[in-house]
């Protein structure tokens, strides 16, 4: 994502030259350069033209600091609009219904269903909320199955009427549903089309007339790029909608709709899909958007993942053990288990400043870990807890049945040993001791 749109506007960058000040010359050729690397990137023409035309109003006669270059100051120019034109700030859900009434809306293929789980499934994790999902997709073979799967595998409840054809009165039964059974969530899933047509719309304008939802998201695709930008105009002037929801922000999209969304539709990018799984679902922030596009990382997502996983209890657990030298394989498999939830490891990766542009060639296998975890899951308890133990010829069985070799088994248990001693050695270390690292 945004991975050509950030190389180009790193390369526009190194063009601004001379000191002192920010001049229309010197940065000409900079914002020539800016506005090619945003079409290149499926924005919207005028978006592009308007955004650089801010960047230079505001960058002009800037008086650059000794310290900084004009580039680099240029790059916060250009940071802060890129926040501003995403939007500025996050959206939030607007939850204060009895029960709160989220209607879907999108075309057929953007992800509707898909994200109507995944956004279930967050509301119940972590806003302890009581989803009711609802099927009123009453024409896609196989739509009603593909929610109850979804809901099924969340433990959310499904509403539906397989016999009935009359999406709003599948919608208004199912607001009853969920007064009755204290659910405060209802998310009616509707039906979609491959392209926009007048009875789609007239069917949801209906639905939206009588359910009166607290909040309207339209999900769009986000690899359809200028098409989705035109698509969420069109919605947006029949249902008036509160947020967009951008999906296959993961895939190879050049993120024009992204950028160019929000300012055709005056309407926030609320979450983005970042993969199948029902827990790949993110807030929009266009502050950590404008870093990640400019290469600056987004640690503090970074961070809020790492917390979302983090146990407290668990973790004064395991510093008691890691100091007595107990920690073992168990402890290890579950820190394994921790980091695979936090995500797509090249993704969890391109969040450190400077590393994603460092790995944009190099291939993270997301089954890096499995080796790993067949090996660990080969080994006896006893093993697992009692490392220490691990002869030969126990080693040569764990390799047969984990299907690796020797070799991979004992560069394992060397990487472990290693990691536990670092781990008790930082441990142990008080900051300004020998032992404690500096990183300065």
């Amino acid at each position: 994502m945004f991975e050509n749109l950030s190389e180009r506007l790193e390369r526009s960058f190194k063009l601004l030259k001379g000191e002192g000040k920010i001049t229309e010359i010197n940065i000409a050729e900079t914002l020539k350069d800016v506005r090619r690397a945003l079409l290149d990137a499926d924005v919207n023409y005028k978006v592009a033209k308007q955004f650089t035309d801010r960047v230079k109003e505001k960058a002009l006669g800037q008086n650059v600091l000794t310290s900084v270059k004009p580039g680099q100051l240029m790059i916060k120019i250009v940071h802060d609009e890129l926040a501003e034109l995403m939007g500025g700030s996050a959206s939030e859900l607007q939850l204060d219904g009895n029960p709160t009434v989220i209607l879907m809306s999108g075309l057929q293929g953007s992800g509707k269903t898909t994200f109507a789980g995944k956004l279930a499934n967050m509301l119940k994790a972590k806003k302890s909320k009581k989803p009711l999902l609802v099927a009123c997709d009453v024409y896609r073979p196989a739509a009603i199955e593909q929610l109850k799967v979804l809901g099924e595998q969340i433990g959310v409840p499904v509403y539906s009427e397989p016999e009935s054809k009359d999406p709003v009165q599948i919608a208004l039964h199912a607001i009853n549903e969920a007064k009755a059974k204290n659910n405060d969530i209802v998310i009616v899933d509707t039906a979609g089309r491959l392209a926009i047509d007048e009875e789609m719309m007239q069917e949801i304008a209906a639905i939206k007339e009588a359910i009166k939802p607290n909040e309207i998201l339209f999900v769009v695709d986000a690899m359809t790029g200028q098409d989705a930008v035109n698509t969420a105009k069109e919605f947006n002037d029949r249902l008036d909608f509160n947020g967009v929801i951008l999906t296959k922000l993961d895939g190879d999209t050049r993120g024009g709709a992204a950028l160019s969304i929000r300012t055709v539709v005056d309407k926030p990018i609320k979450f983005v899909g970042t993969g199948e799984k029902m827990d790949a679902l993110d807030v929009f922030h266009p502050e950590r958007m404008a870093d990640r596009i400019l290469g600056m990382g987004d640690i503090v997502s970074l961070v809020e993942r790492a917390q979302e996983q983090f146990n407290e209890k668990e973790a004064k657990r395991l510093q008691k053990k890691i100091a007595k030298n107990q920690f073992d394989f168990n402890d290890f498999i579950s820190q394994v288990q921790q980091i695979k939830k936090m995500g797509n490891l090249k993704e969890l990766a391109s969040m450190i400043p400077g590393v994603g542009k460092a790995l944009k060639n190099v291939d993270i296998d997301d089954n890096a870990f499995k080796s790993i975890e067949a090996i660990i899951y080969s080994m006896t308890p006893e093993e697992r807890s009692n490392p220490a133990i691990l002869n030969g010829s126990r080693r040569q069985r764990i390799a047969k049945g984990s299907g690796t070799s020797i070799q991979e088994v004992n560069k394992l248990l060397k990487q472990f040993d290693e990691t536990r001693k670092m781990m008790r050695m930082l441990t142990s270390a008080k900051p300004g001791s020998k032992k404690f690292p500096s990183f300065r």
